[in-house]
């Protein structure tokens, strides 16, 4: 059975730089990794994507997954923002994200991924650090590794409001794997649970988005869904450049609090604990 491979992040990247489809790939590095930059706003930004590539090196990265090839070159992109911009305002780096996880396999074991995956998130954590908004753009897929390694890092964190965004840690089948229960007991699970769910407006109670994004078409974009969404890129990097450059965001939005009043309570006794005196 072949496998029907998502095109969004292809897609709302070509739309959102004004590039055709194919010319954005890198002369050098795998052609699952897509660059370009332009103007948003009144800022020169980079933007990032990871997309299939059914002719990669690594067979287990060919689907939208990020393995170690991609993880590697989206530091190599990152670190080249960082290095150009050593003084003076800082770049935004957008981060237009579908990616379905990390790459699975022995090949990727092999040559440590985790290493791979450490590196660009690290490249992202740094320039969000050094005061370059780093803005994630969910229009797909965002999870598990896939996701730490491109996008998680990101000051703001901004998703299509569509059924087909899904922002999680694991594919819902492995979730019920791992919980010994079935996918329809997972599913009612997630109506009293909200971590458990995949719907990206019960994600979005958790504090950790910036912003839900409303278009009439996420899979082809008209110019007016496309507009929007780069209107609120827009506001997306001046509130990153007002905001703290760690990412206490997440927890002190009133989502957050609400939802989340449990971990917060813990992570600020760990804090305390952390922090104390001997």
């Amino acid at each position: 059975m072949s496998t029907v491979l998502s095109t969004r992040g292809r897609v709302w990247f070509d739309a959102l730089t004004g590039q055709t489809s194919g010319n954005e790939e890198l002369a050098s590095g795998p052609a699952s990794v897509l660059c370009a930059d332009t103007l948003l706003g009144d800022s020169h930004a980079r933007f990032l994507c990871v997309v299939p590539d059914a002719a990669a090196r690594f067979p287990r990265a060919r689907e939208g997954e990020v393995g170690v090839e991609e993880a590697y070159t989206l530091a190599t992109k990152v670190r080249e923002v960082i290095d150009a911009h050593v003084s003076g305002p800082r770049r935004p780096i957008i981060a237009v994200v579908d990616v379905k996880s990390q790459a699975y396999g022995r090949r990727e074991e092999t040559v440590a991924i985790h290493l791979a995956a450490a590196v660009s998130a690290d490249a992202y954590a740094t320039a969000r650090r050094l005061g370059h908004p780093v803005i994630a753009l969910v229009v797909g897929q965002a999870l598990s590794g896939g996701f730490l390694t491109h996008g998680y890092q990101a000051n703001r964190i901004l998703a299509l409001d569509d059924p087909g965004v899904i922002i999680h840690a694991m594919h819902k089948e492995a979730a019920a794997r791992v919980t010994r229960r079935t996918v329809d007991e997972l599913d009612k699970l997630a109506e009293v649970i909200v971590p458990l769910s995949y719907n990206i407006r019960d994600f979005a109670k958790l504090g950790i988005l910036h912003e839900l994004l409303e278009v009439k078409n996420a899979e082809q974009p008209d110019a007016a869904d496309v507009e929007c969404v780069k209107l609120r890129l827009v506001a997306a990097v001046e509130d990153a450049r007002q905001g703290a450059r760690d990412l206490s965001s997440r927890w002190l939005s009133a989502n957050a609090a609400t939802t989340r009043s449990a971990t917060i309570r813990t992570r600020d006794a760990m804090f305390a604990q952390w922090s104390a005196k001997e």
